[in-house]
């Protein structure tokens, strides 16, 4: 099996299943008990909390453990429009995860004023637009650090200087960037930021959100005094320790990573234009997260290509696993002014920390053939898109 899509999800690295593996078979203890058994489950997840802090530079007051990165970001957006209901104005940009862009249909449902920074044709923002658009009435502004579907990284150290001259909050979701570039919180100077453990070899069902001391915020979930009041309920308590172990083998090995994986992605890319006519790549050439890969292969729709590659064992996606079942075209694609029949036929590559040379050499064998294929079938013409 060739595996490309780690952007939806990545492969749990063993050495966190194994922590997992021994953590359920010895530890139930509910953590907020006062006997020891309990006592012993709270001290592991102050370690775990502990390593997702290191990693981001936070304080370990400052990260709060999450079912998700949605849930992370739906409780850094409503959170923060609740604590501050004077100001009715959400500016967010028109490429974020649907986490961020459905928070803000949301808000629009409530009465709250949400606008949509434009990006440019390789996807990034429109700081021009931003500055125009931050009044007294902005509360808050969202915009993702690196995109899921083309991988461009955004100048959040530069959203934050315009947010900060106006005294407006910034979040960030740093989902697809952490652990493939620095996220550093007081670099980037955010108020809030988001991350998820199965972007980063952890498992499904925990991820973090960070706030920064003295940042008004309101929690999405009430009840118990659990996460310091922040978000109530029992702690996944296995997904939080799994989420500890999976940063610390970041912390690691994360350079190695960034080096092997931006080499075999550029093979990968170079290859890719080399041997197929008629591709256009789409992100920023250098400026994106490298082991993000998204093309259009003119004449063809993505979906014939990717059910093609999987009889090969090879698997890609066309973008968001948390929108690849819709029909629709990615809005992604869409604002950085790809046609729609051009969009369709765009099929995303991610790379991750399992990849080999072979895999590179199956892609670049099977996927020109594949494409030469289909294209003989459509009877379109690739040169007219």
């Amino acid at each position: 099996m060739v595996y490309l899509d780690n952007n939806a999800t990545t492969p749990i690295d063993p050495t966190v299943g194994e922590k997992m593996s021994r953590f359920l078979k010895t530890y139930f203890g509910n953590p907020s008990s006062l006997y020891p058994i309990g006592r012993e489950v709270k001290e592991m997840i102050k370690e775990a909390r502990e390593s997702v802090a290191d990693a981001l530079g936070a304080k370990r007051s400052e990260i709060v453990f999450t079912g998700s990165g949605t849930e992370a970001d739906n409780f850094a957006v409503r959170g923060v429009m609740d604590a501050i209901p004077d100001k009715n104005e959400f500016i967010t940009s028109a490429i974020e995860h649907p986490a961020i862009i459905e928070t803000g249909h949301y808000l629009e449902s409530k009465g709250k004023k949400v606008i949509y920074v434009p990006v440019d044709p390789e996807g990034t923002i429109d700081l021009d637009f931003l500055r125009d658009a931050i009044t007294s009435q902005t509360a808050m502004v969202s915009i993702m650090h690196a995109n899921n579907e083309i991988g461009t990284i955004q100048p959040i150290e530069e959203v934050v200087r315009l947010a900060k001259e106006r005294g407006v909050l910034v979040h960030t979701d740093a989902v697809q960037s952490f652990g493939k570039i620095d996220v550093l919180v007081n670099k980037l100077e955010v108020d809030l930021l988001s991350i998820s453990a199965h972007k980063t070899y952890g498992p499904k069902g925990i991820g973090a959100l960070y706030v920064r001391k003295g940042t008004p915020i309101k929690p999405l979930i009430y009840g118990g005094h659990q996460e310091r009041l922040m978000r109530a309920g029992t702690e996944n308590t296995v997904g939080i320790v799994g989420f500890g172990k999976a940063v610390r083998v970041l912390l690691e090995r994360g350079d190695k990573d960034k080096k092997t994986i931006a080499k075999l992605a550029e093979r990968l890319k170079r290859g890719i234009e080399e041997k197929i006519p008629n591709v256009k790549f789409n992100g920023h050439e250098k400026n994106r997260i490298k082991g993000t890969l998204n093309f259009s292969f003119f004449g063809l729709e993505a979906e014939a290509i990717l059910l093609s590659l999987g009889t090969k064992d090879i698997y890609v996606s066309t973008g968001s696993a948390c929108s690849e079942e819709s029909e629709d075209v990615s809005h992604v694609l869409r604002a950085i002014g790809l046609r729609p029949e051009v969009a369709r036929s765009s099929v995303r590559m991610s790379l991750g920390r399992f990849n080999t040379e072979e895999d590179i050499d199956r892609v670049l064998t099977e996927l020109p053939e594949i494409v030469e294929k289909l294209r003989e079938i459509s009877g379109l013409d690739p040169n007219d898109f």
